[in-house]
């Protein structure tokens, strides 16, 4: 039976009472939690493998453990997650953690490679095999032998591989191409994908005996938004060796960004950030214009009476997808099924209202400041 960790797809954060009871957290409350997070949690650095897991929240403590005991067994171990979620860095802990430790790590991308290179370098060929096999060439197995074989992007493999693959987990022999000998590799298959392989299976895109093959231990690694705690260290260690210093208003718009591409996202931020930066510390002007919109947007329904209003959910609807988008107008305005034009109408609307100015004043003169780019279709706040 599958050890599967997951965490709810669907997380309202809530606060306990001393009555043990819980309920949500009103916005007016924000500040005062942000602030505990702050100072509360113990931070953990531990390096695995030349990567260093940088850990302060519950959960991703709570996955770290979970990582060590799926590394005891020879299982397969399958990561779920987002693209940017740290993936690799559970693969590399469960190696860690493992009686494999002092064993040869091998990662691959297998959506790197096309179709007809991937059998190739998984199992290796023979001299001759193909027009350029000058020499032999032991594949991926048979250098991970006796440690571990991290598949990173398994969901992109194709249905042949998908059959050949499980051949080898099943710990049958195979051959190399152009090879009449069989090989054995000892080799212990950590995978994972950022997307969801049961609808892959259902739609007959992924082959239902590998997933379950594959899923005898799953580990789920929540992204960034649903672990908040983590996003001020982060940054920190981020920043480690280029600026000392964040500001508190800064961080508290990081905290409150969405972060659909995770930490991948936040270093890449960070690292504009530093270039922008005219001190020592960064502030907010400082940071990329998706994360001062979503927070200019976001402060407008921060409110107990705008927060659960269905203005106050349009607004937070356009904040996210703009933010998905890097402030791209024209891509927005499609996820959200409008017009371009009517978005910028909404977004004017947002920040007069936000300046106190009413809609039908005359003097009100182009409330949100576009700058023109070539496509014409990107905002800057």
């Amino acid at each position: 039976m599958s050890k599967i960790f997951h965490q709810s797809d669907e997380v309202t954060p809530l606060r306990r009472s001393h009555a043990d009871q819980t309920y949500p957290i009103r916005p007016d409350m924000r500040h005062e939690l942000r602030q505990e997070r702050r100072h509360a949690p113990e931070i953990v650095y531990e390096e695995f493998l030349g990567m260093t897991a940088v850990v302060a929240s519950p959960v991703m403590r709570r996955l770290v453990t979970i990582a060590s005991r799926a590394a005891r067994t020879n299982s397969p171990v399958l990561i779920s997650g987002e693209s940017g979620t740290g993936k690799e860095l559970i693969a590399r802990a469960v190696h860690h953690f493992s009686p494999r430790a002092g064993r040869p790590f091998i990662d691959v991308n297998c959506a790197a490679f096309p179709e007809h290179l991937m059998e190739s370098e998984l199992f290796g060929y023979e001299r001759g095999a193909f027009s350029g096999a000058e020499t032999q060439k032991p594949g991926l197995f048979e250098a991970a032998h006796t440690g571990t074989l991290f598949l990173d992007e398994i969901g992109e493999l194709d249905s042949r591989m998908q059959a050949k693959l499980l051949r080898v987990l099943d710990g049958h022999s195979y051959f190399r191409l152009g090879g009449s000998r069989k090989v054995i590799a000892d080799v212990r298959i950590v995978a994972a994908t950022n997307l969801n392989l049961e609808e892959a299976v259902q739609s007959g895109k992924f082959r239902r005996d590998l997933f379950h093959r594959l899923d005898a231990f799953h580990l789920r690694v929540p992204p960034l938004r649903e672990r908040t705690e983590d996003i001020a260290p982060l940054a920190r260690w981020f920043l480690r060796e280029a600026i000392p210093g964040l500001s508190d208003s800064a961080l508290t718009i990081l905290e409150d960004y969405s972060w659909p591409g995770n930490i991948r996202e936040l270093k890449n931020c960070l690292n504009k950030a530093t270039l922008c930066a005219a001190g020592a510390t960064i502030e907010p002007g400082d940071l990329p214009v998706e994360l001062l919109l979503c927070a200019e947007l976001g402060a407008q329904t921060d409110t107990p009476e705008k927060a659960y209003s269905l203005d106050g959910l349009e607004q937070q609807t356009i904040c996210r997808v703009l933010a998905q988008t890097g402030g791209h107008q024209q891509r927005a305005a499609d996820l959200l099924g409008i017009s371009r034009r009517t978005l910028i109408r909404k977004l004017k609307l947002y920040r007069s209202l936000e300046r106190g100015v009413k809609q039908g004043d005359k003097h009100l003169v182009n409330p949100i400041p576009v700058r023109k780019h070539r496509d014409d279709a990107r905002i800057v706040a």
